[in-house]
């Protein structure tokens, strides 16, 4: 079966795209709300970008009224955000929080859930997550018709869980994907869980 994407209608193309582009990372972003507390989503349309500058990327579109979506217009205005890396224990919150609540009104609060400070960062970070990168905004870039905005963080400071975190035989720091436990993205309504790890050797 070939799919002409330019037959198809946004939607269409959508679930085309997030059901084959898989697994896809998740970012659980953490922003400041205009009221000072604290707004909570999860984006999958997210990857790092680059390493020199330290780039992180989220893809957002809007909300169902056709207005930006909070964490946009948060990262617009005070610039500072978390990207946190949520583990499959934090799943039932993680997609808890994707649920659209009145402007202004946190998610963190709505889920009971727990921030603690992290250095070097001027926001709070969910304290059960193991990783969380410390993000400022770098660049907004508006797409097609302006429904989506690709907004580019430059990533300060990395939190690691000490659990996370050895070292290889060289005494090089090694993260730990699998301590990690990381949750990935499928369609629709799917996730999937780390499962096996396979380790291979780059060609020389």
């Amino acid at each position: 079966m070939y799919v002409d994407i330019t037959q198809l209608d946004p939607q269409q193309i959508y679930i085309t795209l997030t059901q084959t582009v898989i697994p896809r990372p998740i970012a659980w972003v953490l922003s400041e709300n205009a009221n000072g507390s604290l707004n909570l989503a999860p984006y999958s349309f997210f990857n790092a970008v680059s390493s020199e500058p330290p780039l992180v990327m989220i893809s957002t579109g809007l909300k169902p009224d056709g207005r930006p979506k909070d964490t946009r217009e948060n990262i617009k205005q005070r610039r500072d955000f978390l990207v946190h890396i949520a583990s499959v224990a934090q799943l039932e919150d993680l997609n808890a929080s994707s649920a659209t609540l009145p402007a202004g009104e946190s998610e963190v609060d709505h889920l009971g859930l727990t921030t603690v400070p992290l250095a070097g960062s001027r926001l709070p970070r969910l304290k059960d997550a193991r990783v969380a990168f410390v993000c400022t905004l770098y660049k907004i870039h508006n797409i097609g018709d302006n429904t989506t905005s690709m907004i580019l963080g430059r990533v300060r400071g990395v939190y690691l869980d000490d659990e996370v975190v050895g070292h290889d035989s060289k005494g090089r720091r090694q993260i730990h994907a699998d301590r990690i436990h990381p949750v990935g993205r499928l369609g629709a309504g799917e996730y999937v869980d780390f499962g096996r790890m396979i380790k291979l050797k780059r060609p020389a």
